[in-house]
């Protein structure tokens, strides 16, 4: 396994979380892992309609409200978010902070930035990864539609 650790978004990865071009990545989804107040690992999926990079740096996180998972990020602003993309596992430590509800809001969300701590990639020297997690949209216009919307309102 070779493995890669930056402090921010390789350029493959900041493309495909720049918000632009959903349809063409509308298949791609990620995990987002917080730890509960037990301590134990919380596993969520999140799309690319839910997660916008504002540059190298930093993301966007678009959530529902009162899950598990927000609440975890809200009680310990941290995250990582894990995705298989581009031939490599991608796991991306995030270190949080809760922005102020958006007064107006077509999808009311949770919403929080993120600051990347710690980006780190491996691929394997005696395998290709094919595939991540993978989605087909029930009713694509309409997710895509709310997906444009909610990271537009990300940028807010």
């Amino acid at each position: 396994m070779r493995q890669t650790l930056r402090s921010e978004l390789s350029g493959e990865l900041y493309e495909l979380l720049n918000g632009r071009d959903l349809e063409t990545k509308q298949h791609e989804a990620m995990m987002l892992l917080t730890v509960t107040e037990e301590g134990w690992p919380h596993t969520a999926m999140i799309s690319v309609g839910e997660v916008i990079a504002v540059d190298a740096k930093r993301l966007r996180l678009a959530i529902w409200p009162d899950t598990t998972t927000t609440n975890n990020m809200i009680r310990t602003e941290k995250a990582t978010l894990a995705l298989v993309y581009g031939g490599a596992a991608h796991y991306i430590k995030l270190a949080l902070r809760r922005l102020p509800e958006l007064s107006g809001a077509k999808y009311p969300r949770e919403r929080f930035e993120a600051e990347i701590i710690s980006a780190r990639s491996d691929v394997a020297v005696y395998a290709d990864l094919t595939t991540g997690i993978q989605i087909d949209l029930k009713d694509k216009s309409s997710v895509l539609e709310r997906w444009r919307e909610t990271l537009t309102e990300l940028m807010l």
